[in-house]
């Protein structure tokens, strides 16, 4: 199943599939490891939503929901940790 990655759920794994936006907002995503083909965790997430925090590449990042809500994931079903 598809979903963006502010709709993650804690302890849910995704593969990315995607990464929309434009110029430099989509270019510091794709430089901080968020790629299609990497596995991500999420780790946390803030009470109202925003920000989140990931497991990818084997590190810890911090995303607000806005850049979040640009990247797609695959949630394969149980992917729940």
């Amino acid at each position: 199943m598809l979903k963006k990655l502010d709709e993650l759920q804690k302890g849910e794994t995704g593969l990315i599939k995607r990464v929309e936006g434009e110029g430099k907002f989509r270019h510091r995503l794709l430089d901080m490891g968020v790629t299609p083909g990497a596995e991500v965790y999420l780790r946390k997430k803030a009470p109202l939503g925003d920000p989140i925090e990931v497991t990818i590449r084997g590190y810890e990042l911090t995303l607000r929901k806005a850049e979040a809500n640009l990247v797609f994931v695959e949630v394969s079903e149980g992917a729940a940790k």
